[in-house]
């Protein structure tokens, strides 16, 4: 007896020291077994998702930088027209951002799906290369300001066409799942890695931000000189290099399996909770379904989420009433009837992250005029040192710079003092916290941005007909208002991928970064009504407009103050949703303290 008592103990301490030596999140390695932390993950996998996504942007923002250009000089658009395509084909990369989401969470898994498109992006960029190499650019030289392209065939029309749209269906299912694939590296449960996993969106965002800078000036000064094929060429490399560092680190990832499809999922609660609306429910939770019987809450591996009390309705689709117990006993079990608690739980979750992603989408609206309203009013400011035209375009540089040193700066000094201040286990700033952060800069931005517009209409011709530099004031007073917007990314945009990525289910991470690129696209739209809904109200009796094509005849800087003032509402609004907010609460998290979970501002 005594020798199997010493059996027993030292089978039970070799299942401890396995237990501590995989990953508690519920992550697999390359086999499908758990994964070992030491041999897989963590920043050896990060490192490589981090030069992979600087490496893909690069190539990415290699096209879409000097699209609109491409689309005049080489393929005789107008700038209408051209405008309108890019608007269009923009929007397509974020639509495709939600099919990527959806493979991934569904059925194919992050790495598998992230390779796919990965390839496809290669394919598009490759032929496009070609295309505009032996087809397009027509006579040899052509393509920059002085020398237009000749006509094109239809052929080479639809070739041109179907090119870009594979790129953006390349990039766009690509983008919100090497995000999460790339926090998948890093295991929650664990405090160190924990840590880690936090400091990876802000450094994911910096390799973005560096990628794109190299293509806003190394790239976009070929391309804008006429040598499109060399920059299309560049793009293409740079993504297959990204593609071919990916898939050398494939052995050495973590991963999660797809947990299949989640429309199913949330439409089975739907239905089961609405069978059930003339039920009396009691009023705790002892009578509600687990899913232990036929092992559905696991959702293949998955963590289970606790029982919360708002959106109570759904909470019937869980209620085990007396015919659904009588058909447990008899071993029937029907998910359109009877839903399990992690289940409605995922329902929930998406209906209370709706308000918050509402409310985001003003701060994109903001973000989006550094790609045009900021780069007019550039071009009508002086623009010239000494003998060197500076383009309008490349002032964003400055807003690259400001991401990169208050990533830093967040990081490095802003998080360990909160973290000294509060003295608190919970840390420094949360996610909610730091996204108001961001509202509140991109007030002062659109400030900024308005006061500069004052000054630039003072020293301004009234009476030019090429209004392009006919202000005195230098274009470099556009820097605060660049650095604004960029300090404001850190906070939003970085605080936006980790929030989604926290607060949504095991089964729905690719989607949570998807939202984040929704929010971007709906910003893009939502502008584009509100300049034409002003520029409608604006010109009425014959009056110019706030932003007519002559800007020193309008009023650009009433713009933005609208924008500072809707933002304000807007962070009102934010406010309330936030203080309603209550996080998700995993089973492997019940221990952990409230402040963990308060997302409160």
């Amino acid at each position: 007896m005594a020798c199997l008592g010493v059996c027993k103990e030292g089978k039970l301490k070799e299942e401890q020291e396995a237990a501590a030596c995989t990953t508690q999140d519920g992550s697999t390695d390359w086999h499908g077994r758990p994964a070992i932390k030491a041999k897989s993950g963590q920043w050896t996998a990060g490192i490589i998702i981090l030069w992979n996504q600087g490496l893909a942007t690069l190539a990415f923002f290699g096209v879409g930088v000097n699209l609109v250009l491409f689309l005049t000089r080489v393929m005789g658009q107008n700038n209408a027209d051209a405008a309108n395509n890019v608007s269009k084909w923009t929007g397509t990369v974020y639509i495709f951002s939600l099919v990527g989401a959806f493979l991934s969470d569904s059925y194919w898994g992050r790495f598998k799906t992230c390779a796919i498109f990965q390839v496809i992006f290669v394919i598009g960029l490759v032929s496009l290369s070609l295309s505009s190499f032996l087809l397009l650019i027509r006579p040899r030289g052509c393509g920059n300001q002085q020398n237009p392209c000749g006509s094109h065939s239809g052929l080479e029309m639809a070739l041109f066409y179907v090119s870009i749209y594979l790129v953006a269906l390349g990039y766009g299912g690509y983008q919100p799942n090497i995000a999460t694939f790339g926090a998948d590296q890093f295991d929650e449960e664990d405090p160190k890695e924990g840590h880690s996993k936090v400091a990876f969106f802000s450094y994911f965002y910096l390799a973005m931000n560096l990628g794109s800078l190299f293509s806003n000036t190394v790239l976009g000064y070929f391309e804008d000189e006429g040598m499109w094929a060399l920059g299309f060429w560049v793009s293409a490399g740079s993504a297959f290099a990204a593609l071919v560092m990916f898939l050398a680190g494939t052995t050495g990832y973590r991963h999660f399996k797809p947990s299949g499809n989640p429309l199913s999922r949330f439409s089975q609660v739907v239905v089961a909770a609405t069978k059930k609306c003339s039920i009396d429910m009691p009023p705790d939770a002892d009578d509600l379904y687990d899913g232990d019987h036929v092992n559905e809450s696991s959702m293949n591996g998955n963590r289970k989420i606790l029982h919360t009390d708002e959106f109570k309705f759904l909470d019937r689709a869980a209620y085990i009433s007396k015919r659904d117990d009588d058909d447990l006993k008899k071993g029937i079990y029907s998910p359109w009837r009877l839903c399990a608690v992690t289940q409605v739980e995922e329902v929930k979750c998406i209906l209370r992250l709706l308000p918050i992603w509402l409310c985001t989408i003003i701060y994109s609206v903001v973000f989006t005029q550094m790609a045009s309203l900021f780069v007019e009013q550039g071009a009508a400011m002086k623009t010239t040192v000494s003998n060197f035209r500076i383009p309008p375009a490349s002032m964003s540089s400055f807003d690259i710079l400001s991401v990169a040193v208050f990533i830093f700066f967040y990081r490095r000094v802003l998080d360990p003092l909160v973290c000294r201040i509060r003295k608190k286990d919970s840390g420094g700033l949360t996610e909610l916290h730091r996204m108001g952060i961001g509202l509140v800069i991109a007030i002062l931005a659109m400030v900024s941005a308005g006061i500069v517009e004052c000054y630039r209409l003072k020293y301004a011709k009234k009476d030019c007909i090429h209004c392009e530099g006919s202000s005195s004031l230098n274009i470099f007073w556009q820097v605060p208002q660049y650095a604004f917007i960029g300090a404001s990314e850190v906070f939003m945009y970085v605080g936006q991928l980790e929030f989604f990525n926290a607060q949504t289910p095991d089964g729905l991470k690719s989607f949570g970064s998807a939202l984040c690129m929704t929010s971007i696209s709906l910003g893009n739209y939502v502008s584009s009504l509100l300049v034409t809904m002003v520029m409608k109200i604006s010109t009425e009796d014959h009056m110019p407009g706030w932003i007519p094509g002559n800007l020193n005849k309008g009023h650009l800087d009433r713009f933005y103050f609208l924008l500072a003032g809707l933002t304000i509402i807007d962070f009102v609004v934010y406010i309330a949703c936030a203080r309603w907010y209550k996080s998700i609460k995993l089973e492997a998290k019940t221990d952990e303290k409230d402040e963990h979970g308060s997302f409160r501002v």
